[in-house]
């Protein structure tokens, strides 16, 4: 089955377009394939604005985003394998996708089972627990 990742990252990057937003990534700079500018990586990351007014994009596909920019006047290609992308978000207000630092192999995790107490003594509800969980937080309105 294949990744859900470079399908979420299309959407959110036409979702920032559409509404007017800089839709930015942020990429693990030390990952196999990274093409990046080496002079603008701070801690082993970059975040790069992939918007298309300042971007001239090549590729948007299931295995990489691939395109040029201009770094400090000098145009530079950029390759980003999807693995390597992190996050893509709006510069403006920051909504966007955070992906798992693990790799992403398409798959959902694997369902836990049912949950299990160890312990064979109830737990005590303490005073002050059980009066928030009897009163409601609902209001009537006439």
């Amino acid at each position: 089955m294949a990744s859900t990742k470079p399908y979420l990252l299309r959407a959110i990057f036409e979702w920032a377009e559409d509404n007017g937003f800089t839709p930015q990534v942020l990429v693990n700079a030390e990952a196999k394939g990274v093409e990046v500018p080496v002079a603008h990586v701070v801690d082993g990351q970059i975040v790069l604005n992939i918007g298309s007014s300042a971007i001239q994009l090549h590729v948007m596909d299931n295995e990489c985003v691939s395109f040029s920019a201009r770094f400090s006047g000098v145009e530079q290609d950029i390759f980003l394998p999807i693995d390597s992308i992190l996050a893509i978000f709006a510069r403006e207000n920051s909504q966007g996708i955070f992906f798992d630092d693990a790799n992403d192999e398409g798959l959902d995790p694997e369902p836990s089972g049912p949950a299990t107490i160890s312990s064979s003594e109830p737990t005590p509800i303490k005073p002050k627990e059980k009066a928030k969980r009897d009163t409601s937080h609902l209001k009537i309105i006439k």
